[in-house]
């Protein structure tokens, strides 16, 4: 099954924001990840100001919609409001993530190519042709 929810962009306010979330359609929050959980990068470092904000979250509205967010952490440019958000899409299987990734990223702009990474997904970035922004993930069933 694939699945596609909204993916939103935060500068520096996502934690408030998805506590808002919270108080509004209820439930507990599935993941919280903060920036000082990555694994150092020297090509990506993290700045004592954004440590505490959030990399990563999700809250599930219902069994098939999931609200997922993050703060920029100073990384992808300047935050532009109204334009602060993905769509993500879940896959039962890297096959169609990758088949999804390259029609998308077709004459649009790959922004992280799809590989396995830290939290142990497969998952890749792209704007489309259109200027719609995408991410794209699957998980290995645990």
């Amino acid at each position: 099954m694939t699945t596609i929810n909204a993916y939103l962009f935060f500068d520096g306010n996502c934690e408030n924001a998805f506590n808002f979330y919270r108080s509004v359609f209820g439930g507990e929050f599935a993941h919280v990840g903060r920036f000082s959980d990555m694994p150092a990068d020297p090509n990506f470092p993290i700045a004592d100001e954004v440590r505490n904000q959030i990399m990563h979250i999700s809250l599930p509205i219902n069994k098939d919609c999931i609200l997922m967010g993050s703060d920029t952490g100073g990384h992808g440019g300047p935050l532009t409001v109204g334009n602060n958000f993905s769509l993500s899409i879940n896959t039962d299987s890297k096959e169609k993530a990758d088949t999804f990734f390259t029609k998308l990223s077709a004459d649009g702009k790959v922004t992280m190519a799809m590989d396995k990474t830290f939290w142990g997904d497969y998952f890749g970035m792209l704007t489309d042709r259109f200027g719609i922004n995408w991410m794209i993930s699957f998980a290995e069933p645990a």
